[in-house]
């Protein structure tokens, strides 16, 4: 479908610089706006000939500067912090805007507030903030595409992509489900019982992170703010007891629990093909909790599914740090693109139960990234592929309301994705988070069932 309105970008990052050159295939330069609260980045804008505003939206002024700037039939590109994506989304619904975004903000303070309870700052009210406004608004109405980047987003295309390959495998038959009860059929049926987001990425840049600074692949702002707000996870169904420090919802869907910890300093034992075993964060994530919640049967079958973060070395260093500060955010950051020299970001998903595990995704180094698309480190790419596939799933079906990524066909995605995304690999291996345990120290273990939670946390 033909599309003649404006996409105006709201943040200009990394995600927002990375996704030029792709829009640049698909759309022109006059067509693209973008809407920044500073200068940064600005340079790629002038470069590219594109519009480049500099304005933050606060909650008081959003309304006034999107009337300004957006009419009905455009698209709006929500990439920025600190602006509420519930507040957009009620906008661009009723002035008929396109929307997307990467994952489910709040206005600013929402994560820090010592006033509010973790579970109410935390990602499972966010996405449950943005369910209760499409029942009360129900469809049709202006699609609207939420938390669709790499995680979340991709790796919910990657869940199915894996299971449909460990059934061919299993079985020698192709399988396509067509309704979410068919896919819980198949997952219960596979006996999946623990999905991770399983990601370790090695890129380094030329200098050193120094003392009192945040440096990561990424927005330094999102990661924080990710990482102080409670651990989160799809709890599933084979789980014998609650941790310690676990804690249900008592409202919205109930597919998971928090932790009164946040993920900064939650980790867990997973695995990615070329790293192997090791320690990631927990680091809470729409997904954990749409994925569970999708997979969620009427007789009570759900697999857990959380975050396995390492992220590059620069920024584990960054969070020890933060950590050691009492959780106080370091003065200076930076965010390493065109300095990275070397590394790779693998990102995909390990399912794991009856049939043993399994990891599918993106093994993506710094040099391709570069090659693909300009402006982007291995990181944003993965993240601004599945933006773009977005974009353009919502101009073909422009009247589909508000949707999770679990309610995409996964093929239409993937096949926008693919080409930018490396190495796709898929991996089983004879890994569990009970290997080489108890060498030194004797350890509280379910050696009965290797996928009880309480196996893989480090503690």
């Amino acid at each position: 479908m033909e599309f003649t309105g404006k996409i105006g970008i709201l943040g200009f990052g990394s995600i927002g610089s990375g996704l030029i050159s792709l829009l640049l295939k698909h759309f022109t330069k006059d067509q693209i706006s973008i809407y920044n609260a500073d200068s940064r980045n600005r340079q790629i804008a002038i470069d590219s000939g594109i519009e480049y505003i500099i304005k933050p939206l606060h909650q008081h002024d959003y309304v006034e500067i999107l009337d300004n700037w957006l009419n009905p039939g455009d698209f709006l590109v929500n990439l920025s912090v600190d602006v509420s994506s519930l507040d957009l989304v009620k906008y661009c619904r009723a002035n008929d805007i396109l929307y997307i975004d990467t994952c489910i903000e709040p206005w600013a303070g929402f994560y820090t507030d010592s006033s509010s309870p973790p579970e109410h700052r935390s990602n499972y009210a966010l996405r449950q903030s943005i369910l209760d406004f499409r029942s009360q608004v129900g469809t049709p109405g202006a699609t609207a595409i939420m938390a669709h980047g790499a995680n979340p987003g991709l790796v919910n295309h990657f869940v199915k992509r894996a299971i449909c390959n460990i059934y061919k495998d299993l079985n020698g038959v192709e399988i396509s489900p067509a309704t979410r009860s068919d896919w819980v059929s198949a997952a219960e049926n596979l006996g999946l019982k623990v999905i991770h987001i399983a990601e370790r990425d090695t890129q380094t840049p030329l200098n050193a992170k120094c003392v009192g600074e945040f440096v990561n692949t990424w927005s330094v702002d999102g990661f924080i703010s990710e990482g102080l707000q409670p651990s989160e996870l799809g709890w599933g169904s084979h789980e014998k007891s609650l941790p310690e420090d676990g804690n249900y919802y008592n409202w919205g869907c109930k597919s998971s629990i928090w932790l009164n910890r946040p993920g900064c300093v939650t980790r867990v034992r997973s695995w990615t093909p070329q790293e192997g075993p090791y320690h990631g964060w927990i680091i809470t994530h729409n997904e954990s909790i749409g994925i569970a919640d999708f997979f969620t049967s009427k007789d009570g079958y759900r697999p857990t599914v959380h975050y396995a973060y390492h992220p590059c070395d620069s920024a584990v260093l960054s969070m020890h740090e933060l950590a050691g500060k009492n959780y106080s955010q370091q003065t200076i950051q930076r965010l390493i693109v065109d300095e990275v020299v070397s590394g790779v970001d693998e990102l995909g998903v390990l399912l794991m139960g009856d049939f043993g595990a399994y990891w599918y995704g993106s093994l993506l180094d710094i040099d391709t990234a570069r090659k693909l698309a300009p402006h982007n480190n291995a990181t944003s790419l993965q993240v601004v592929a599945p933006v773009l596939a977005g974009i353009l799933y919502a101009i073909n079906h422009p009247k589909a309301g508000i949707l999770e990524a679990d309610e995409i066909p996964f093929q239409e995605i993937l096949a926008i994705t693919d080409p930018y995304m490396g190495q796709l690999v898929g991996q089983y291996t004879s890994w569990t988070p009970l290997q080489d345990r108890q060498r030194l120290f004797s350890e509280d273990l379910d050696i009965d069932d290797p996928w009880q939670f309480k196996n893989f946390r480090v503690v």
